[in-house]
């Protein structure tokens, strides 16, 4: 059996259509809206509430790591919408999903990165998309368990977890073949962005898993030019399915 895994889509729901071409199934390691784009600052929900100018001074002020000066320059923007920011975010998260998963193939396996918004994702699932978050499920003779969000950074993205919630849905997935996470293992080499030069957070509770049990197979994404793109712990490879927004190209996984 073929499987084609994505992750960090970021908007991409014109090579999300064909992610699946020769595949059985396809798998969603989340991140599928674009809020902001550090490499083109004129593209996502940002600049297109505010304009190009100010995600130009918004970006500079966080990759600066200046994020009590960005999270106050940003408030101000936000407060200057009628009807405060969270119906305009809405509406501009819900216009990106509604084409993504219009986008969606199936069957897909999906679970959510930490950019996602959890709650509106059932207005625009179709048949065929199955959302799994601490959960298992059977795919080619294999048990397959996802993890979806991330853990609590500076950057507040809307599906951050604390560690105990984390750990808590990493227990609940148990002893599978594959595991499927948006975030890697707490391993550096995994965690370094080489252009965005800084650490990403990654999971305990997902290494000390790999450890305990040995998956097959541990999928993932959340860095996208991350330092090492895959490693063996054990009998488990460890593998960053890259950034889809750049790459446009699914990993192969087969079974």
């Amino acid at each position: 059996m073929r499987i084609h895994v994505v992750s960090d889509v970021h908007g991409r729901a014109d090579a999300l259509a064909g992610a699946a071409d020769g595949a059985d199934a396809l798998i969603c390691l989340g991140d599928l809206i674009l809020f902001i784009d550090y490499q083109d600052h004129g593209q996502g929900i940002f600049a297109d509430l505010f304009g190009q100018d100010n995600a130009d001074r918004f970006i500079g002020l966080r990759t600066e790591k200046r994020f009590d000066e960005a999270r106050e320059f940003s408030q101000g923007l936000w407060a200057s919408l009628e009807g405060g920011a969270r119906p305009h975010i809405e509406r501009a998260v819900n216009r990106q999903y509604a084409e993504l998963f219009a986008a969606m193939p199936a069957p897909a396996y999906l679970t959510y990165g930490n950019v996602d918004v959890p709650r509106l994702w059932d207005a625009h699932l179709r048949d065929g998309h199955h959302v799994l978050d601490g959960q298992t499920t059977e795919i080619g003779g294999l048990r397959f368990g996802f993890v979806g969000g991330g853990l609590r950074t500076e950057y507040r993205t809307p599906y951050e977890l604390d560690e105990d919630a984390y750990a808590a849905k990493v227990e609940a997935v148990g002893e599978v073949d594959v595991l499927c996470c948006h975030i890697p293992p707490a391993v550096p080499d995994l965690l370094y962005d080489t252009v965005a030069r800084r650490f990403e957070r990654g999971s305990e509770a997902v290494l000390e898993a790999i450890h305990r049990t040995q998956p097959k197979y541990v999928l993932f994404g959340h860095v996208h030019q991350p330092l090492a793109s895959r490693i063996r712990i054990g009998r488990t490879e460890c593998v960053n399915v890259g950034h889809f927004r750049a790459r446009g190209v699914p990993y192969v996984l087969t079974v």
